[in-house]
């Protein structure tokens, strides 16, 4: 008798899976992968689970099926495998159903201006004319609330069939939400991990935003589980990297653009901006000087393959307005103005490319 797969499968046929009481042809649990030569016979059963408790019951089972009903010389015993049907990891829940592009902005250290970047980008998208929000996500050092003049705002709930939502506080365009309007001014926030991670998914899930084209993430500096957290629950457009001229500064951004691009993570890199590119005093408009050292982020957008999607002067009047809450993209007379002008448009491009809007 010549052996084949379909006189093994008819002895499969009687062996039944006690978890869904089908027989394993029937569930479809026989991987197809066979070899047969002369009376050996190799083939695979697959499995939902690596700990599946009926493993070894049914192997055996199918075993004494195939001795039974097809030929007790087959060579069987210690030739089925068992696989496991591997699970691709949870798509990440689309918590913002009317928001078209989330975007994460990130540094992979403190102190580079990243916070400025996020409240000029989102008050610049605003001018241009799409509807923006923003979350302060910097759990343990939230500046959105004294950036834009809001220290003493304090949002309310508003029951929208049946369910209470957070009101965002929308100011210069741009609805805005920080854990800051929640925790008295200068207290600290002492929260694990987890815990920040559940705060920041709460003020974004039970926030009524409603449509945005642009919601901008200011993320905490670094890399640690927050910002692993929002990758989770969250589908981001992608990312961008903030950094400042100078080498160790460089070396930061590296990490956080890796933490992206794991292949775990997987966000696409939108562009990095160079802020504090130079310094410019107001008196002498034209002039440049380079204290952090000259296209350090040129060089490293080059050599890692991003664009590079803004280079943001130091000026006197940054300092100024992030402490009086009139954000520097507003000022008619600001050397910053177009700067921020000419970022925002360059991430709706790179937000094209990356199929967004």
């Amino acid at each position: 008798m010549k052996l084949s797969p379909e006189s093994i499968l008819e002895a499969l046929s009687k062996v039944r899976y006690p978890g869904n009481g089908k027989n394993l042809v029937e569930a479809g649990m026989i991987a197809g992968d066979w070899q047969i030569e002369g009376r050996k016979v190799v083939f695979s059963i697959v499995f939902d689970k690596p700990n599946d408790p009926f493993i070894k019951s049914v192997i055996k089972a199918a075993e004494t099926a195939i001795l039974t009903f097809v030929d007790p010389e087959i060579e069987i015993k210690g030739n089925i495998r068992a696989l496991t049907t591997p699970v691709p990891p949870p798509e990440p829940k689309n918590l913002l159903p009317e928001v078209k592009n989330i975007i994460a902005v990130a540094s992979g250290k403190g102190g580079v201006g990243k916070s400025t970047v996020s409240v000029n980008l989102a008050v610049a998208l605003a001018q241009l004319g799409y509807r923006v929000g923003l979350l302060d996500a910097d759990i343990f050092g939230p500046s959105i609330p004294k950036m834009f003049g809001e220290e003493d705002a304090h949002p309310y709930s508003e029951n929208i069939d049946g369910r209470n939502w957070i009101i965002p506080i929308e100011k210069y365009g741009v609805k805005i939400l920080s854990i800051g309007f929640f925790v008295a001014k200068g207290s600290a926030v002492a929260w694990r991990g987890s815990m920040a991670g559940n705060a920041l998914k709460q003020l974004i899930s039970d926030t009524n935003w409603g449509e945005l084209d642009y919601f901008i993430l200011d993320l905490p500096p670094g890399t640690s589980d927050i910002q692993l957290s929002l990758i989770q629950f969250l589908s981001l457009t992608g990312a961008i990297i903030v950094t400042t001229p100078q080498e160790v500064a460089l070396a930061d951004a590296r990490k956080g653009i890796d933490l992206f691009r794991n292949e775990k993570v997987k966000v696409p890199i939108l562009g990095l901006v160079e802020n504090m590119a130079w310094f410019t005093p107001a008196e002498l408009p034209e002039n440049k000087y380079y204290i952090f050292g000259k296209d350090g982020g040129k060089r490293l957008a080059e050599e890692l393959g991003i664009p590079l999607l803004g280079e943001i002067p130091m000026v006197q009047g940054i300092c100024e307005s992030g402490d009086s809450g009139l954000p520097v993209a507003l000022s008619e007379d600001s050397l910053m103005k177009p700067a921020f002008r000419g970022l925002a448009e360059r991430l709706v491009k790179s937000s094209y490319k990356n199929g967004a809007m």
